[in-house]
């Protein structure tokens, strides 16, 4: 079946994916941005390697954007601390990854490559990597099928699968085996990962598969340990502020009316509204939006000074600050519940936050780590956010329980990036 889904890919599903985002690119700033890069990709990577040492062992690592780099980073990291003489690749498909990630562990980044079988083939004739490293989901099939053909060991770690995944389903399961039984070694982030991976790979001669978790949570550790050494207080004397991190406008439309009726009936409650894409006109709709129910507003624009003043509300008009933002909070609400999957859970668990989300939130490992330990809430509607916001600022052993629940996830999950970069050397 495998030279079926190959040529169905190549001559059918691939060409049609390439003309239709084209022409959405047209309309998305985004995706015409990151069109444009594929096109360079190539010549970048031959300006690169023409003058480096072709002895050096050579990693290729691939992510979808920056949020999924969050798993990389650790592991580039710790492959370096083996390897210092390695070079390491970095491949984006998103303009989010490339534009915002700044790794000195990174010797080349770039756009990934089309996945014209052309494409692929040339760019691993200049990169001839020693092995092709995915983290997470974004796995494209010719970069696979090529590798394997060439010799060349294939990996994809943190590899997680949502509830009822469509990946199993009749037909689909075949061309995604086709697909991950071309893998060297999986390393899931959980059991049921894994179960689920025995299921789409064929038994005969299947990649070695581990359970090794997600070295994200290392990240997030790190991140905040570097963070918390000059900046720390404990949970129960903050002021009470509720930090509503990656909001979208789906999101607004279901929380806003129970966070402003919380906020009138407590003058002490506080609220800091971090947009998911913080926009001139959206941010000014914020500041209308509350000024209109009466609080004193305020925008911080800085990425350098953070303590947020007395403003009741305030809107972050800027990127790349949320991670430390929620060290001023008490309970998060995180946004993408309501839209295509939760966004990062993990840095306000770290925080000491209890957290909330959306109903979309399968996504995401660590949200029903947080949901079956007691640290994170999905709601639904705007009832259940006032029902649990009021419930935990009333109650100091549920808010206390529920803030150790959250952080105990993060601690309880560490050491994945060391096992990660263990298996990459070894499988």
């Amino acid at each position: 079946m495998t030279f079926f889904w190959v040529l169905f890919y190549n001559f059918f599903l691939y060409p049609f994916m390439f003309i239709a985002v084209s022409i959405w690119a047209v309309f998305n700033k985004k995706l015409k941005e990151g069109l444009k890069g594929r096109f360079r990709s190539i010549e970048k990577l031959r300006a690169y390697f023409s003058s480096v040492d072709r002895k050096r062992p050579v990693y290729w690592f691939h992510a979808a954007s920056h949020g999924e780099y969050e798993q990389v980073h650790p592991v580039v990291a710790g492959l370096k601390d083996i390897e210092p003489h390695c070079v390491v690749v970095v491949s984006f498909f998103s303009p989010s990854g490339f534009n915002n990630v700044h790794d000195k562990n990174i010797d080349c980044k770039v756009y990934l490559p089309f996945d014209f079988i052309w494409s692929v083939r040339r760019a691993i004739k200049i990169v001839r990597p020693k092995k092709i490293i995915f983290a997470a989901y974004d796995i494209w099939p010719n970069l696979i099928w090529i590798a394997k053909y060439r010799n060349i060991p294939t990996t994809i770690f943190a590899a997680h699968f949502t509830k009822g995944t469509k990946k199993l389903a009749p037909g689909i399961r075949s061309f995604y085996r086709s697909v991950y039984h071309a893998f060297s070694a999986i390393y899931t982030v959980a059991d049921k990962d894994y179960l689920c991976v025995q299921q789409i790979v064929s038994p005969n001669k299947s990649p070695v598969i581990r359970v090794l978790g997600n070295p994200r949570y290392d990240q997030v550790k790190n991140k905040a340990d570097q963070f918390t050494k000059k900046h720390t207080i404990s949970v129960l004397l903050r002021e009470k502020r509720i930090v509503v991190g990656s909001v979208w406008p789906e999101d607004e439309a279901v929380i806003s009316e129970s966070i402003i009726r919380l906020m009138k009936e407590d003058d002490e409650v506080f609220l800091l509204w971090v947009p998911h894409e913080p926009s001139e006109e959206y941010v000014n709709q914020s500041v209308e939006k509350f000024t209109d129910a009466g609080f004193s507003t305020h925008i911080l624009r800085s990425k350098k000074h953070l303590k947020v003043n007395r403003a009741r509300v305030t809107i972050v008009g800027t990127v790349g600050v949320l991670s430390k933002l929620y060290w001023q909070g008490q309970i998060a609400y995180v946004g993408g519940g309501f839209t295509t999957g939760v966004h990062n859970v993990m840095e306000p668990a770290i925080a000491r936050l209890p957290v909330l989300f959306g109903p979309r939130y399968h996504n995401s490992h660590e949200a029903e780590e947080l949901i079956r330990d007691g640290g994170g809430f999905p709601i639904s509607t705007s009832e259940d956010v006032y029902d649990i916001v009021k419930r935990l600022f009333a109650d100091k052993n549920a808010f206390l329980k529920a803030s150790y629940a959250a952080t105990d996830v993060i601690h309880n999950n560490l050491g994945s990036s060391t096992r990660v970069v263990r298996g990459i050397i070894r499988d």
